[in-house]
């Protein structure tokens, strides 16, 4: 409708975002993050966005996410699973679920200002 508009996740040409983690033994494996295209919401509504890993889980405050918008640098929305820098409101939430395999970035109460590109960065290790 007309109170509608477009969460778009991973638009930029550096997602899906290739992480790569060092094991005990000193060698690194690698692990993709994979968003949904785009999200969309309407106003006054709640939105999430999840990333979820190709393998491993995500380690215990390991994941971040960052809004940008056209022209701007990204701008830090949660770190440590689920922390607000301060000027965040309480509004957008992190979390880690589904056995720490993918990361969610929450966002109520949608407003206008909230359409963006929205970023997951997330460290992995257990996988092959």
């Amino acid at each position: 409708g007309e109170n509608s508009f477009l969460i778009t996740p991973s638009t930029m040409a550096w997602l899906p975002l290739l992480i790569v983690s060092s094991s005990f033994m000193g060698s690194f494996s690698q692990f993709l993050l994979n968003q949904p295209t785009s999200v969309s919401g309407s106003l006054g509504g709640t939105i999430r966005i999840s990333c979820t890993t190709s393998s491993g889980t995500i380690g215990s405050g390991d994941s971040s996410w960052y809004q940008q918008k056209p022209g701007n640098p990204p701008k830090l929305l949660i770190y440590g699973d689920s922390s607000r820098p301060s000027g965040i409101p309480a509004r957008v939430s992190g979390s880690v679920e589904n056995s720490r395999t993918s990361a969610v970035l929450s966002i109520s109460s949608l407003e206008a200002e909230d359409e963006g590109d929205y970023y997951c960065l997330s460290y992995a290790s257990g996988g092959k």
